[in-house]
């Protein structure tokens, strides 16, 4: 995994969901924000408390997800 030191998890926020900066703001809104067209200015408009570091971030953390695989367990 990258080092990614605005991504946090934490069960008593936002159910667990990976968050920015312990903030209720998820990286899945985040990138859907981006997805929809949203420019970085845009984002930064509606959410005055993130930083452009933060959606960065939120998008490699995404991206990162996106390349995991997972390999089943052999069984015995």
């Amino acid at each position: 995994m990258p080092q990614l030191t605005r991504i946090t998890r934490d069960p008593r926020v936002m159910g667990g969901k990976p968050c920015i900066r312990g903030m209720r703001v998820t990286v899945g809104t985040v990138v859907g924000l981006v997805a929809a067209g949203r420019t970085r200015e845009e984002i930064l408009r509606e959410y005055p408390y993130l930083e452009a570091e933060d959606i960065a971030q939120a998008l490699s953390y995404a991206a990162w997800r996106a390349e995991e695989v997972e390999v089943p367990l052999s069984r015995p």
